[in-house]
């Protein structure tokens, strides 16, 4: 195996630049995020976001040797010292790679996105982006490949929410920042829209249309007036000996079955 050696020593300013990048808004203003792991960046590249700069922990190559066959000689790779590593990685034992992804253009609730080419699963105010990656991993398995985000919702571009979803983000269509009252009803005239709700509805079912499914967060749920705009409402049964399921519990579920034949 080849591998490039023209591997660059970043300066500090790029390194300051880089830590910083936790922040949304500076994700925002530089049009990028991080993408750590060997996973994380091989499903990067093998998806169609563009990629900055890759970095790498030279003491952790037996990690990610094999994955640099797939880095196109274009992307600038950057070697970094351990110091330098810790300022940026998430991860207390880290695999040494991380990716600088770039930021996609924010695409509008119209036209071919929220319509066509599969289901949908529909976010309301999901802050924790842990939660958020395991629901965009979960999105992808079960072939909903349109998510949308409402307004109050974690960035999807969140280190943690990155990782949770294991890449699975990169192989989907994401819009955020939705007004979910304005969209809702326009969603309803090419999709059967599911609300979640934890006091009641019907079991989780197979559905032979196009599915929409609306959920709320861990914490709150779903308000009465989103709820109102559904089609149908589904509650999961169970024994009620613990108040809930998890939200990515619930959540691959009910797509699991609505989507079973």
């Amino acid at each position: 195996m080849t591998m490039k050696t023209n591997v660059l020593e970043p300066s500090q300013a790029q390194i300051k630049k880089w830590a910083r990048l936790t922040e949304s808004v500076i994700r925002r203003e530089e049009g990028m995020f991080p993408a750590e792991g060997v996973k994380v960046v091989e499903e990067l590249l093998s998806g169609r976001w563009p990629v900055r700069a890759i970095l790498l922990l030279p003491e952790k190559i037996k990690y990610w040797r094999k994955i640099m066959a797939k880095v196109p000689p274009e992307i600038p790779l950057y070697g970094l010292t351990r110091p330098q590593w810790q300022k940026l990685s998430q991860d207390k034992e880290p695999e040494g790679i991380m990716a600088l992804a770039a930021m996609p253009p924010e695409k509008p609730l119209a036209g071919d996105f929220a319509f066509s080419g599969g289901n949908i699963l529909i976010l309301h105010e999901i802050n924790n982006p842990a939660n958020l990656g395991a629901l965009l991993r979960s999105a992808l398995w079960f072939g909903f490949k349109n998510i949308i985000l409402s307004t109050g919702s974690v960035d999807y571009s969140h280190p943690k929410a990155v990782r949770a979803s294991m890449g699975s983000l990169f192989h989907l269509n994401i819009v955020g920042n939705a007004d979910l009252k304005k969209i809702l009803p326009e969603i309803k005239k090419t999709c059967y829209l599911i609300g979640s709700n934890v006091h009641a509805g019907r079991a989780p079912r197979f559905l032979q249309k196009k599915a929409a499914l609306l959920l709320g967060s861990e914490s709150h749920g779903l308000p009465d007036d989103l709820l109102a705009i559904t089609d149908e409402q589904w509650n999961i049964p169970g024994t009620n000996t613990v108040d809930s399921l998890s939200l990515p519990q619930a959540a691959a579920i009910m797509m699991y079955e609505c989507t079973k034949k």
